[in-house]
């Protein structure tokens, strides 16, 4: 028996030491355990953890810059907090924590133009952080409860949180004549066009109760926001900022909301229930509900649109969903309560 338990031992750690000499996945999957506070890599060809590195108090979302070295990590704590956690990917190490001041409470995320775009709850604000210069460089107040998730368009002048307490969706525009200035370019006084400084405008669109978790549709025509307490969706029209329409779709508790990267399924997470709900986009009907435990969280769509991955957070594991099919492949243990996702990709 000695021997036996020597040589598992043996096993262990070189298998350990191989695996620390191995460089980090060029795609991988990123992973938060809330209570083990720690971010994993999880390798997508195998479902197995790379690694895993501490993030800091109470980590609810995650995302990665657009080069696939860093991943920036919200620590929410509902307002108590006011830090974002760095992870150097590569490396496999955690950094200096980026410190929000009075904007407490982060939690929703976005990496676009170069900047880290984030959500401020209990300061009732959304923001953006610069890592080159290492400074918060912008920051606009909703006055709406709960400003929990974020979204920003590609031309960097949109933006849109949900506000959950508020029951409202924040649109907010980049004023075609805002700045200070010159609108940028060569010998212009003003910041270059998509910088977040100037004027903006902020439209409010009422939805339903709960409103959390909401995606905008690839083709930046159609926003869709489950409404947890409602158990409703509120389809809105981006380019006219109007609900067009009202699921009445039965997700109470809904937590997450994202479309498949073609467009045409809409996948719906829960924590009240088994399933993750699946809805066609052009049709609004539910193509299927697909059993992945006990309640689901965070969901994070595979860029070639094979896979969908489901935090189940109360079962302690990551699903994987085939797309094709709608159904689970398997799973992943990636720390206790997993949560946010994120898809990180170097060159």
């Amino acid at each position: 028996m000695r021997g036996k338990a020597a040589s598992l031992l043996l096993a262990s750690l070189l298998a350990s030491s191989v695996l620390s000499a191995q460089s980090t996945p060029a795609a991988a999957l990123l992973v938060l355990s809330k209570s083990d506070r720690t971010l994993a890599i999880v390798d997508p060809s195998s479902m197995a953890v790379f690694a895993r590195m501490p993030v800091g108090q109470d980590p609810h979302e995650v995302v990665a810059s657009t080069d696939g070295r860093l991943a920036y990590v919200s620590n929410y704590g509902g307002g108590a907090y006011n830090t974002i956690s760095v992870v150097d990917l590569v490396a496999r190490k955690p950094l200096a924590p980026i410190d929000l001041g009075a904007l407490r409470g982060p939690h929703g995320l976005v990496y676009a133009g170069g900047k880290v775009w984030f959500t401020a709850e209990a300061a009732k604000a959304i923001g953006s952080y610069d890592p080159a210069s290492g400074r918060i460089d912008w920051v606009l107040g909703t006055g709406q409860n709960r400003t929990h998730m974020i979204f920003v368009f590609d031309d960097l002048k949109r933006l849109v949180s949900s506000n959950v307490n508020s029951a409202s969706l924040s649109f907010a525009e980049k004023s075609a004549g805002g700045g200070r200035g010159a609108p940028g370019g060569p010998g212009g006084q003003g910041p270059p066009m998509g910088a977040p400084q100037g004027d903006w405008d902020i439209t409010l669109v009422s939805v339903g109760r709960g409103a959390e978790g909401f995606d905008v549709s690839p083709d930046s025509r159609e926003l869709w926001a489950a409404n947890a307490q409602d158990g409703t969706i509120s389809i809105v029209d981006v380019a006219t900022k109007r609900v067009t329409r009202t699921l009445a779709a039965n997700v109470g508790g809904a937590n997450r909301l994202k479309f498949t990267p073609d467009g045409r399924l809409v996948l719906v997470s829960t924590l009240r229930g088994p399933d993750v709900v699946v809805f066609d986009a052009a049709t609004h009907a539910v193509v299927k509900r697909v059993i992945v435990g006990t309640g689901a969280a965070g969901i994070q769509m595979q860029p070639d649109g094979a896979r969908a991955y489901v935090a189940c957070t109360p079962d302690n594991y990551v699903a994987v969903i085939d797309l094709k099919t709608l159904t689970v492949l398997g799973h992943i243990d990636a720390g206790p309560q997993p949560d946010g996702l994120a898809w990180a990709v170097r060159p």
